[in-house]
């Protein structure tokens, strides 16, 4: 997988609003209401992880989770890591 450019990862990130681009990776924090909901979205991202076949840098610390999305393989953000930001926000913030 080719490694995008910032100017790339910028626009990409406009359809994103949450994640933000710094230290060679996409980033995300989200809030939940209790340690229960976001331990369960965790759950669902990891099923689509594992349906992806690619698995983020993240914490939790009760009702946060912080993710961090590189493709290490190519030492930088690809469109790989972009597939899976869109699966995280459609578990985290599902449309009504």
């Amino acid at each position: 997988m080719k490694k995008l450019d910032e100017t790339t990862i910028e626009k990409k990130l406009l359809q994103l609003p949450e994640w933000d681009y710094f230290d060679n990776a996409i980033h995300a924090e989200f809030e939940f209401e209790n340690f229960k909901d976001c331990f369960s979205a965790m759950s669902r991202i990891a099923f689509e992880c594992e349906a992806l076949d690619h698995h983020p840098d993240w914490s939790n610390v009760y009702n946060v989770l912080k993710i961090s999305l590189s493709t290490h393989d190519a030492n930088g953000v690809t469109e790989k890591d972009f597939d899976l930001a869109r699966a995280i926000e459609h578990i985290v913030e599902p449309e009504d």
